[in-house]
């Protein structure tokens, strides 16, 4: 009995591993936290595993019943829709519960958006944090606040729709001069990384509003 954390590509399927295939070939079970979106991955590499639905808006109500499925001999594999599950996406709970009952968890290497952004940012990679997704009202003016004084790389998650108000903040807590690089559509065909100060990011994105999956590496405090 074992649970697999099985990453998967976050644009290009070029970037599935031959291990990832063999996994999700061989369990008795995919959890997935957008059956459609996984549907078509699983297609691509001609696997054939029974889906089924694991997302941030059931998990807390299903992580007993997939507990006892594991034990009695059930394997299984978790996915997202995109990169390493449990990172910025469902998966923590049911690990844990995993781990709390004796069950082995075997997570792969594969996939996660931030490392190619933060290797690429030009910024520190010897120590960095990784914040994810910022409140979005409570408590966020309170975060900008302790992060206002953080001396290492700081790594975030944003929607398109919100990355102005986000580099609005940072000109605002953290200064027009810090630092910033913004990248976005890792891995796909309109990948692109933008880094400058705050201010000229900000500019930039003004005027030309961003689309797709953003990543945004902000230089720590002097």
């Amino acid at each position: 009995m074992k649970l697999y954390i099985v990453p998967t590509p976050i644009g290009n399927l070029k970037d599935m591993t031959f291990r990832a295939v063999e996994v999700l070939k061989s369990v008795d079970l995919i959890l997935a936290e957008d059956t459609r979106t996984s549907g078509k991955l699983l297609k691509h590499f001609e696997i054939d595993t029974p889906l089924q639905s694991h997302h941030m808006h059931n998990e807390h109500k299903t992580v007993a019943n997939l507990v006892q499925k594991i034990k009695s001999g059930t394997n299984v594999a978790l996915i997202s829709d995109a990169g390493t599950p449990a990172i910025s996406d469902p998966g923590f709970l049911l690990t844990r519960a995993c781990l709390e009952n004796e069950i082995e968890v075997d997570c792969l290497p594969g996939a996660t958006a931030f490392v190619p952004a933060l290797v690429n940012s030009g910024l520190p990679n010897d120590k960095f944090v990784f914040e994810g997704f910022l409140p979005v009202k409570k408590g966020r003016q309170t975060r900008l606040t302790i992060l206002s004084e953080e001396t290492r790389t700081m790594i975030f998650y944003e929607s398109p729709h919100k990355l102005i108000k986000t580099l609005t903040n940072f000109c605002d807590y953290f200064g027009e001069d810090r630092p910033i690089s913004v990248s976005r559509e890792l891995t796909k065909l309109y990948e692109e990384t933008i880094r400058g100060t705050a201010k000229e990011v900000l500019e930039h994105y003004t005027s030309k509003p961003p689309k797709g999956e953003i990543v945004i590496c902000v230089g720590g405090k002097k």
